[in-house]
């Protein structure tokens, strides 16, 4: 092979790998996790998300590297349901890795908050798959429409609208049962 032609991943190398890539795994796992709803899938996924990360990267050609990875991780995740056909009868949570406990808080207030975080959580994990995604990729995530609609292949209005059902179907599951705090509101 001539010494000016070089093999296409050389271009970026595994240094620029790590570099572009690598600072974006905790998000792929969170997505990963939302999806399978399972640490050991959510683990696999992310695993071939990542070969196949590397496998590709001589075809990224710049622009943001968390958009191209969580599109990966999505594919990813989408094709190895389709493989395992069976649809996760696992419905477990790990609620430490997902905690959202104010450490300021008093004991007091960490349990009322928690009592709405779990319903939160299980909110979450009721919702289909499509919307799920969408409203994890908005608000936990923190993408844009535009980057929503690149990481699913679907258009900015249909994110859109996802959003916006999902977001209904939790306001109803959550305003279906009175929050612990309303429960035991000191006036």
């Amino acid at each position: 092979m001539p010494s000016d032609v070089r093999h296409p991943r050389s271009a970026y190398g595994n240094a620029s790998f790590e570099a572009c890539v690598v600072p974006y795994l905790d998000a792929a796992y969170n997505l990963a996790r939302w999806l399978a709803r399972d640490d050991a899938d959510a683990q696999d996924v992310v695993q071939e998300s990542m070969l196949r990360a590397f496998r590709y990267f001589h075809s990224f050609h710049g622009g943001d590297a968390r958009v191209w990875l969580l599109a990966i991780v999505r594919n990813t995740f989408y094709s190895l349901r389709a493989k395992t056909a069976a649809d996760a009868a696992h419905e477990t949570f790990d609620e430490e890795a997902h905690a959202l406990v104010d450490e300021q808080s008093s004991p007091e207030a960490r349990a009322l908050l928690s009592v709405d975080i779990e319903a939160l959580q299980a909110a979450l994990e009721n919702l289909p798959h499509p919307l799920r995604e969408t409203i994890v990729l908005r608000e936990l995530e923190e993408c844009s429409y535009k980057e929503i609609a690149a990481i699913t292949g679907q258009k900015i209005g249909t994110v859109m609208s996802r959003l916006a059902r999902a977001r209904e179907r939790l306001k109803a599951e959550l305003s279906r049962y009175p929050t612990e705090a309303r429960r035991h509101d000191v006036r």
